[in-house]
């Protein structure tokens, strides 16, 4: 089924065709868009050049965007909110992370030593700019039923996140409801992947320090022996916490650093563990620091070790609020029929899109970026991870028809 193409019922009259399609100029321009920012990636916080970037694209285009209190990311309205009825809110994330670009077949690779848009936000940077774009036209002529409100927001991979420095900064003023994209590779170009409910997970980050006596390796019984103590937090833990949180929680630890020692003949006097704590629960996430500090206490304190524990809250679960899953789903369906959306899985991947929703509803939808046909699926997180282009524009198009389609149904609520 082509992109253009619609789904028609027997029986059923066809719906007339949504405004808001992306026309030719204006998507070689987004991909050109995408290309530039992904050459020169920049890291939370960093995200300078490319706020600027954005702020001189839709203030060419009449717009007024405003730069966020921390000088990187900003919001702009489309349309002139009167203090009615909420906007909706479309939201992008535009940092890069600290990895190296391991492509070497595309001219657009990162300029910047160790650092990639592995993540797509160079992409969903480009949808929400194009989706601005597209509805700024509508709005000249008068097709914009209702005010949107476009969010690019810095710092996503920091935790806890970005949107809580956005949200604190008022950018929910006004938003009654909020969406997002994230890139999928293993979902085509041209879908969808959406689901109702949870769709990532929860996600913090523990930092574990053991310290004690050291001492010779002859004798070990003169000291406190923190290989062994290390050892057996960053084996007993997940064991220990798992036998007391609910098993249908979904809870993950896993452990990315361990550090101790410096000679085979001497046990240190302190050990590093850090890693990530994932869940797939809200409840068990709200119960899981208690669980987690009293365990490594206890672990800790039979290897006579003295424990400090660090723990960074980092975002709760994306939960789809169903009224605007559902408006998702009407919005992809109206610009590619129901055969480009299909359901995805709860993933163990956190994001703070999940603050928004502790606001206001919303929802999140995977964007495939995968090659039709295409037989490798190159992760996210992964320094050669790349997308197909064309996803650019079912991205905007799908975002366009998100916000006609609920300012439409918000005026027939109010006219009634």
């Amino acid at each position: 089924m082509s992109r253009e193409s619609q789904t028609v019922l027997p029986g059923v009259p066809s719906q007339p065709e949504l405004p808001g399609k992306l026309p030719d100029h204006l998507r070689a321009e987004l991909i050109a868009f995408r290309r530039d920012l992904h050459m020169h990636p920049e890291l939370g916080h960093q995200e300078f050049r490319t706020t600027a970037a954005i702020k001189a694209r839709l203030e060419e285009a009449g717009l007024r965007p405003r730069v966020l209190k921390s000088g990187t990311g900003l919001v702009c309205d489309v349309g002139t909110w009167d203090g009615g009825r909420p906007m909706l809110a479309l939201r992008a994330d535009i940092d890069a992370l600290p990895i190296p670009d391991a492509k070497t077949h595309v001219p657009y690779r990162s300029t910047v030593p160790d650092r990639a848009h592995a993540c797509g936000h160079d992409v969903h940077t480009a949808v929400v700019l194009g989706a601005g774009l597209v509805l700024a036209e509508l709005d000249r002529q008068g097709l914009l039923p209702r005010p949107v409100r476009l969010l690019f927001q810095p710092a996503e991979e920091v935790l806890p996140g970005g949107a809580t420095d956005a949200i604190a900064a008022g950018v929910l003023d006004g938003v009654g409801k909020i969406i997002a994209v994230h890139c999928d590779p293993r979902v085509d170009a041209g879908k969808i992947g959406l689901r109702t409910g949870a769709i990532t997970s929860a996600c913090d980050r523990l930092e574990v320090t053991l310290e004690g006596p050291g001492g010779h390796t002859a004798r070990p019984h003169l000291t406190t022996d923190l290989v062994t103590a290390a050892a057996r937090v960053a084996v007993d833990l997940p064991a220990v916490v798992g036998r007391r949180m609910d098993a249908r929680s979904g809870m993950s630890i896993t452990w990315g650093r361990i550090e101790t020692g410096h000679a085979c003949n001497v046990i240190p006097m302190r050990a590093e563990l850090s890693g990530t704590i994932r869940c797939l629960d809200i409840n068990a996430w709200h119960e899981a620091p208690d669980q987690i500090h009293a365990a490594i206490d206890e672990i800790a304190s039979l290897h006579r070790a003295k424990s400090e524990i660090t723990y960074v809250r980092g975002v709760p679960p994306v939960v789809n609020d169903p009224a605007v899953t559902e408006l998702l789903r009407e919005s992809m369906t109206a610009r590619c029929g129901a055969a480009s959306v299909e359901g995805t899985e709860q993933s163990l991947g956190g994001e703070d899109f999940s603050w928004y929703l502790e606001h206001v509803p919303g929802a999140m939808a995977r964007l495939g970026v995968h090659p039709p046909g295409g037989s490798v699926k190159k992760d996210l997180h992964r320094g050669d991870f790349d997308v197909d282009e064309d996803a650019i524009a079912v991205g905007v198009e799908f975002f366009t028809a998100a916000a006609l389609l609920d300012g439409r149904r918000s005026r027939t609520a109010s006219d009634h």
